[in-house]
């Protein structure tokens, strides 16, 4: 099962996101789990996490997550802003999939 952990400001502007990437997942029949939490939560979650995506207004905070992932071994990227402002679930899901091949 792969875990994808978004993070924003509140947690509140990528529920719908998560809903979105969860329902096009379950299309495509990927075991996954997905979920989203505040800013203030996101270094607790990454320890179950095997990729953490951050909303572009915490782009700022890319480096400091970054470093503590590595204790993880595990990436974080900031969601395209574009697909993030859409809740472009496909888009969003895609990058992550894609980053966690990557590594």
């Amino acid at each position: 099962m792969r875990k994808i952990l978004l993070a924003c400001s509140s947690g509140m502007s990528t529920s719908l996101l998560v809903t979105k990437m969860q329902a096009y997942a379950k299309e495509m029949g990927d075991d996954v789990k997905i979920w989203a939490v505040g800013q203030e939560k996101a270094k607790e979650e990454m320890a179950k996490a095997d990729i953490v995506l951050i909303g572009p207004q915490m782009s700022f905070l890319k480096a400091e997550l970054q470093n503590e992932a590595k204790k993880y071994g595990i990436p974080v990227e900031v969601i395209d802003m574009v697909a993030y402002g859409l809740a472009d679930g496909k888009k969003v899901y895609e990058q992550a999939i894609q980053l966690m091949e990557e590594r």
